[in-house]
Order: structure tokens, then sequence, then C-alpha cells
């Protein structure tokens, strides 16, 4: 399945484990959003790692948004291209 996933992390350490985690799974599109094509198993698995890199009592969250076919043949790119490579990490 294909997901979008962004995240809202305020400590600097949870957020680079946040990174790192969806780095695994996927791409890096832009500030705090990445592109993944998981399994199921792998999104419950994805989603367990996530919760424990985050402080919801923080105001932390992550949101995942499963992207249908027509939705993903419906992507529209603004702008410059998508990085090639990590430039955010702190």
């Amino acid at each position: 399945m294909r997901l979008a996933v962004t995240y809202d992390v305020s400590d600097d350490t949870n957020r680079r484990r946040v990174y790192r985690t969806l780095e695994r799974y996927g791409a890096w599109r832009q500030y705090s959003v990445f592109e993944l094509n998981v399994s199921k198993s792998e999104r419950v698995e994805l989603e367990d790692e996530l919760e424990g890199h985050i402080e919801p009592a923080d105001g932390d969250r992550i949101r995942l948004y499963r992207l249908c076919e027509a939705c993903q043949e419906a992507t529209t790119d603004i702008g410059s291209e998508p990085p090639d490579e990590q430039s955010n990490v702190i």
C-alpha cells in the first residue's frame, strides 16, 4: 500500500528518530513528509515503532494517509523536484 506520512515532533532527538525510521521505509519528499510503499504487516510495525519515538504530551503527532491508486495518479508536484538526499536532519 502507498502511504503519505507527515509529522510534527518538537524534540530534535525524537524528530531524528522519526526521520530515520521513515527513511528505512520510503522516500523523503519535503520537510516532515515521506511517501512509502509498505505491506499491511510493515505498516503495523511502522506505526508501533513511530509511536515509541514521540511524546504526545509535548504535542507531537504523526499522520498516515493511505493513497489509493487514483489518488496517486492525481498527484501534482509544483515547484522544484523532491530532494534526492536528506538535507533537513538536525
